[in-house]
This record gives structure tokens, sequence and C-alpha cells, in this order.
């Protein structure tokens, strides 16, 4: 049986095309061979083009990853219109010289809308770049939030410099009938929304990153459809340290109030006693502790110095001179993305608020820490030059991108399963002025943005070459080129196997006009859609490449 029961018209039961995928996916093989399952999409290739495809004018967002919905938004970021893909459903002798039917360069030949849900609500609009699927349940979480308010007032738990949101609502809905299951708001936050970077979902584990309070929400989305707090990791780790803080207030107010009392009984002239009262009393605790993930942060760093030195007169200088004197930057310090590495740890990166809000962090400080959220403890810290941390990225860096249990996930092109894209790395690296350089370059991409790679066989690296300056499986815009992206094969180095063109067939009249163009490849059918638009932003150019 076809694997995919939804688009049982695209491969009947006894079709080849389906029994392989059926080997492909089900029984996936091992690393060493991760790629030969997938050779059959050599032949299997996008060989025809429809230019300028009469299409809705939406915001086309991408596949999911098992291919069964594709995600766009309406040009006004109120709805949600939702398609599944249908294919052709006809066919012709000749691919060569008999032309296609007329209704075959509609995009409805193609997708099937499934309904339209309107999202947005008052001022608020659908962030049209995020989006994540819960593929096991078939549940999509979108994003919507009023205006960005960038002199916003200051708070007292807020991080100055960072700038504001009113509302923000994370909404799950299942994608099989638009049904919204439940929503989750933010108020008078940040959370980084442009390609997911403040949100990782992994299983069914979320993690939202407050940017303006420091704040980690884990979150569980249950069967259900329920979104169900579990934790925040930021000024509290475990779950009862506010309790514990809070009793210990009491205490200490209590034991203050006693202490007033004697004092002013026994000797009410004696000022000092009522200064020193003063003194002792209990401050508020947004300015008088560190933070949880901080002061564990501190401690990680003082101990790894600690114990590099056996002779305690070392250790002392060490720590004056590699501590102490970085203290108040260490403090400074704010999270500005964060991943799972798996159901027990977080990969976090640390730097500084100017950092935190721009666009562009390479010029900044930054660091990785390990957290174990069991234990609360930093179990490791990384300079973004460290060398260390570099060679774990080069031999493993699948275990940075396992935010999904898909199994096309499986196929995603890396250093670690891909030995073309491993001499690519090599090649850059020998290449590189500065290895120091290199390494901070290459360790910008942590934590990796979650679901942020296509897994469409046409982007793995064993079977095709192709210009990575122009398209990539990376969920990003792309400069557009007048001259078509050509797909070379890796067994056979001077064969085309296919090409796109991403602009109108016979070009653009203005050449002047800078374009940006994005691909949204279906993940296992060769189907694939171009859109391209000027920074001005007129109709967008849609094109549909697919094997004829």
């Amino acid at each position: 049986m076809c694997p995919f029961g939804q688009t049982k018209q695209m491969f009947t039961s006894r079709n080849v095309t389906a029994r392989v995928f059926e080997r492909q996916i089900r029984t996936p093989p091992p690393s060493a061979s991760v790629n030969r399952a997938r050779r059959f999409y050599e032949n299997l290739v996008p060989s025809y083009t429809l230019y300028d495809v009469e299409s809705p004018d939406h915001c086309f967002r991408k596949f999911t990853e098992d291919g069964l919905f594709l995600i766009s938004f309406s040009r006004n970021h109120q709805e949600l219109i939702v398609y599944r893909p249908s294919w052709l459903t006809y066919s012709t002798k000749d691919d060569s010289f008999v032309p296609l039917p007329r209704r075959a360069s509609r995009f409805d030949s193609f997708f099937t809308q499934l309904y339209s849900v309107n999202l947005a609500s008052a001022n608020e609009l659908i962030c049209k770049d995020f989006f994540l699927y819960h593929s096991t349940r078939r549940f999509g979480l979108f994003a919507t939030s009023t205006a960005q308010i960038h002199d916003s007032a200051p708070s007292p738990e807020a991080v100055p410099g960072v700038p504001s949101i009113d509302k923000i609502t994370f909404i799950l809905l299942r994608l099989d009938d638009g049904v919204v299951l439940d929503e989750r708001a933010f108020h008078h936050d940040f959370v980084n929304l442009a390609h997911n970077m403040g949100v990782f979902l992994y299983d069914d584990l979320l993690a939202i990153l407050s940017l303006r309070y420091q704040r980690i929400h884990l979150l569980q989305i249950r069967d259900s459809g329920h979104l169900v707090d579990a934790r925040a990791i930021g000024y509290f780790c475990r779950e009862d340290d506010e309790l514990f803080l809070n009793s210990s207030s009491q205490a200490m107010m209590s034991q203050d109030k006693s202490k007033q009392q004697q004092s002013l009984s026994g000797n009410k002239e004696d000022d000092s006693a009522e200064n020193g009262l003063h003194h002792h009393s209990q401050p508020s605790g947004s300015n008088s502790f560190l933070s949880g993930i901080k002061q564990r942060l501190l401690s990680f760093i003082f101990r790894e110095i600690w114990n590099e030195e056996s002779d305690n007169t070392l250790r002392v200088q060490s720590l004056k001179k590699k501590f102490y004197f970085h203290y108040q930057d260490y403090v400074d310090l704010i999270i500005w993305k964060v991943q799972f590495l798996d159901r027990q740890h977080l990969l976090i990166k640390f730097g500084s608020v100017d950092g935190g809000v721009t666009r562009s962090a390479d010029h900044h400080p930054a660091f990785f820490a390990v957290y174990n959220m069991e234990t609360t403890d930093i179990v490791a810290f990384f300079q973004n030059s460290a060398e260390d941390l570099y060679q774990l990225f080069e031999q493993f860096s699948d275990h940075f991108t396992v935010s999904s249990s898909t199994p096309f996930m499986n196929f995603v092109t890396s250093h670690s399963n891909s030995v073309h894209a491993l001499e690519q790395l090599k090649y850059m690296k020998n290449k590189a002025n500065s290895f120091s350089q290199f390494v901070k370059k290459m360790l910008l991409s942590l934590p990796f943005s979650c679901q942020s790679q296509s897994p469409s066989p046409y982007f793995d690296q064993s079977l095709f070459r192709f210009d990575e300056k122009l398209i990539s499986a990376a969920d990003r815009h792309r400069q557009s080129s007048d001259n078509p992206i050509k797909f070379i094969s890796r067994r056979q180095p001077q064969t085309l196997k296919f090409k796109i063109k991403p602009g109108p067939e016979c070009g653009s009249a203005d050449g002047r006009s800078k374009k940006i163009c994005s691909f949204l490849f279906h993940p296992h059918l060769p189907l694939a859609i171009s859109i391209q638009q000027t920074l001005f932003m007129p109709p967008s150019v849609v094109n549909i490449h697919f094997r004829r």
C-alpha cells in the first residue's frame, strides 16, 4: 500500500514508485548508505516548467515535511489557506511535442484548496515567516502578533534595549480540517518569530524564548491538541524555586520584624540599629538576585577555571584573570536563541543585548551552553570560536538538527552523512585566512532554527550538484538570477539532469530591479514552486516545475 494515503491519486498500490517509497521510508538504511534508496530520483526529476502560472495572490510558505499540505497566507496576513497537492489528472503520449491543455496552466491543476481560516483578530497579523509542523498528529503551529514597539516603556523585569510587542498569540491548529485546538498568548513581550528563530519543536515539546524577560517557556503538545505548560526556565530553574524563595523571604521578614521590635524596646535612641535593619530588609526580587540560569552559568565557569589548576595560588591568579575580570561581562549576557538537543538537554546561545536584537550578530561576542533540564545544571560552555565545539559540529551535525520525527528528515544532507558536503566544508576551511574566523562563521548557524531545511531529494548532495549561492535546502529567500539554476548529476559529472528558472520565461523587462525568489520543493514528489518578486512587491511571478 502506498505510504501516503492522502495522495493515492498520485501513486497506485502497484506502482513501482510507491514500492520504492515504502522501502525508503519504512525501512531506512544505515547511515553509511543513507542515500542509496533515493538513487531513482536521478531519473525522476522535474522536466517541465509552467511559467507565470495563474495562481491565487497568496504568500506561499512551505510544504509540510510529509508533503500532505501546502501552507499559505492571504496578502493581508489575516487568513491561513491550506492546499493539498493533487498532481495532474491526465497524461499525454508525447511529452516533447504535444502541448498541455489550457487547464494545466492553472494553479488548481496541481493543488486543491482544503479550507481558509481567519487566524488574526483585531490589530494582529499572521507572522508569514513562522510555521511549525507536528507531523505525528498533523498539527500546525502558527503565530499572530501586533506591531513591534521599539521605544517601549521600561519594565523592572525586562531587559533594557529589547523591543516589545503588545500581544503575541500562538495558535495550534489541526491541518486536516482547520480546527483551532488551542491558543497561548504572551503580552508585552518579545519572541523572535522570523524563520522560527525564537521557537523550537522537538517531538511533543515546545520551547518558546522570551527575549524581553529572558525566560524559556517549555510547553507540551498533548495528543488532544492542548498546549500544557511544563516549566519556565530563566529567573527560576526548578519547579519549587519560587516557593522556596518566597518562604525564605517570609522567614527573613519575620526575623527582621522581631529584631526591629527588640531593638525599639531595648534601645530606642540607637539609630544605627534602625539603619542596620534597613540594610538587611529583603529587596525586590528583580534587583537583588541574578536569575537562576545566570547563577548556574557563573558557577560552571568558576568551577571550570578552579579545576584548571591544582595549586591554590595559581587558582586565585587564574580566577582573577579569567573570571573576576570578566565577571560583569558574564552577568550582562542574555539568551539569544535556544534549541533542543534531546528531551533533557538544551543548547543555549548567550550574547550581548545589541547582538540579540539586531539582524546580524556576526561581530558580537557569543557563547554556547548546554543545559540539563533535569538537573538544572550547565554541563558545557563554549565561546563561539571554540575549536572543540566546531569539531563536534563537523562530525555530528545531525545531532544539532533533531527537530522532527518525520522519516523524510532522515535524508537531509549534512557534514555527518555526506562525503560531498564534508569535502566542501573542508575546502572552505583550507581556503579560510583565519581558522578562528572560519569557526565563528560556521558556528553562526547554531542553535539551528527549527524545521528550516527541505528534505527534498533534489537537495541531496550525493545525487546532485548545484550552486548553493542560488538555491539550497535552507528555508531562505535568495537573490534571483536571470540564468537557470542547473542540477548536475554527481555520478555523471557532465550530465545536466534538470534546471529551474525562477523568473518569467522570456526574462524580466526591467533588469535594474533587484529581485528575490523563494523555492518550495515537495519533500518526495518531482514538484517545485518558484516565486519571484521585486523589493517593491508587485504581483509575484509563480512558476511550477514538475515531471511531465
